[in-house]
This record gives structure tokens, sequence and C-alpha cells, in this order.
């Protein structure tokens, strides 16, 4: 129950540092997804269905809190907890953020939640879905997983 409680703490105030801080970091409109860092995390650590939960619910979060399209959030964070998951080894789950192991998971689910929302978020417009998905999709990926490092290197230490 404090593991949860932990969990759900500590989500909380990264949807609130993603909805307010982050913006003030970002680089040509590209900015770093730290609440898919947090899914990663909960995915690893869990494993497949709890990071799947977490990343239904703070994309449903902060699709009401964008007040953007109601579920492309919710759905492209659950599918990034879900494709987290298969990372998940039981019994390595509490150094998993600490290896290699973490910054791969975030790279390939970043990159998939990048695509899959750009694909729904894209549809029907007349905007470029290729320049979008290679300035959008691969460039938060790329700032995501740079952030990334940062508490592997630190649990490494």
């Amino acid at each position: 129950m404090k593991s949860i409680l932990r969990s759900i703490l500590w989500g909380v105030a990264l949807i609130a540092f993603q909805t307010t801080v982050v913006r003030l970091i970002s680089i040509e409109g590209v900015m770093p997804d730290v609440v898919v860092l947090w899914i990663v995390v909960i995915a690893l650590r869990e494993g497949q269905i709890a990071g799947t939960v977490s990343g239904f619910v703070s994309g449903l979060i902060l699709d009401i809190i964008s007040g953007d399209f109601l579920g492309i959030g919710a759905l492209s964070k659950t599918i990034c907890g879900f494709l987290s998951g298969y990372f998940y080894d039981e019994f390595k789950s509490s150094e998993v953020v600490g290896t290699y192991r973490f910054f791969f998971a975030v790279i390939f689910s970043s990159l998939v939640h990048n695509i899959v929302f750009f694909v729904v978020y894209l549809q029907g417009s007349e905007i470029e879905f290729v320049r979008t998905i290679i300035q959008y999709g691969i460039g938060t990926t790329a700032y995501t997983s740079a952030i990334g490092i940062i508490p592997l290197l630190w649990k490494r230490k």
C-alpha cells in the first residue's frame, strides 16, 4: 500500500511538473515527456499491468487538463505502459532504473507513444505527417531520453 501511495504522489507531482515547468524548457516547441519516464519506471518495477494502468490514468488526467482531444493521451500512454512492461524482470525490478534496460525502454516506449499520438492527432488535418513525426516525435523521444539519463546516472551511484 505504501508503494502504491508513493507512486500516486510521484505521478501527481510529475503531471503538475509536466503541465507547468516543462513548457519553460521546450526547444523549438519540443518538450520532454517526464510522465513517460514515470510510466516506464512503474512498468519496470511493478510489471505490465501496473504500467498500463498508470499510463491510462496519467494520460486521461493530462487530456482533461489540456482540454485537447480527450482520450488521445490516455491511448498513447496506455500503449507506452503496456510496451514498457515487456522490459520488466521480476528478479531485477528494484535495480532496473540504474541499468541500460531502463534507457532502452524509455527510447522504445517514448517513440511508440509519440507515433501513436501523432497518428491519431493528425487524422484529417493538412499537417504533414512525416515532417511532424521527425520533428516532434523523434525530437520529443530524444529529449525525453536525454532527461531519462538523469535517473539512470543517479541510481547508478
